[in-house]
């Protein structure tokens, strides 16, 4: 589950990063160009503002570069985890406290940036699903430390 964590972080560092890219994609995918829909107005409007920032002021995405390397960072620190889950058992604590700490700041900050609260919803979900197995793992080293695995 460790490991789960580990790769589920590294693969939203990468997605940081190629969000016009993506974001195209998704559009041509789902058939969202020219949709009455509100996810599709939503999809459209995003990939509009990712041209025109790609455009003009592409280096504002060094934002979400930074953002991978936060991510890219995070999972790193866990495979200390990986190796030694009961010497290292804070780090499921921090990263329970994080994925807790997801949700209010997707609901606040998305609310403040105008983000729909729909759209706020899968953002806390990436919070929901690093969770399940922080907890898992957790539990796991409680037993190993009860067993007197150091």
């Amino acid at each position: 589950m460790t490991f789960l964590f580990i790769v589920g972080l590294f693969l939203s560092g990468v997605t940081a990063m190629p969000l016009a890219a993506e974001v195209d994609w998704i559009v041509k995918v789902t058939s969202a160009q020219g949709s009455s829909s509100g996810w599709a107005e939503w999809l459209t409007r995003v990939q509009s503002a990712l041209q025109q920032t790609q455009a003009h002021w592409p280096f504002l995405f060094y934002g979400t570069d930074w953002l991978a390397f936060g991510h890219f960072m995070i999972a790193l620190v866990f495979v200390g985890a990986l190796q030694h889950p009961v010497r290292n058992k804070w780090l499921y604590d921090f990263g329970l406290m994080a994925c807790v700490l997801v949700i209010p700041f997707a609901l606040v900050c998305g609310g403040v940036r105008g983000i729909p609260l729909w759209w706020r919803g899968i953002d806390c979900c990436f919070g929901i699903f690093g969770f399940v197995p922080l907890w898992l793992c957790r539990g796991w080293v409680r037993k190993m430390e009860e067993h007197g695995h150091h």
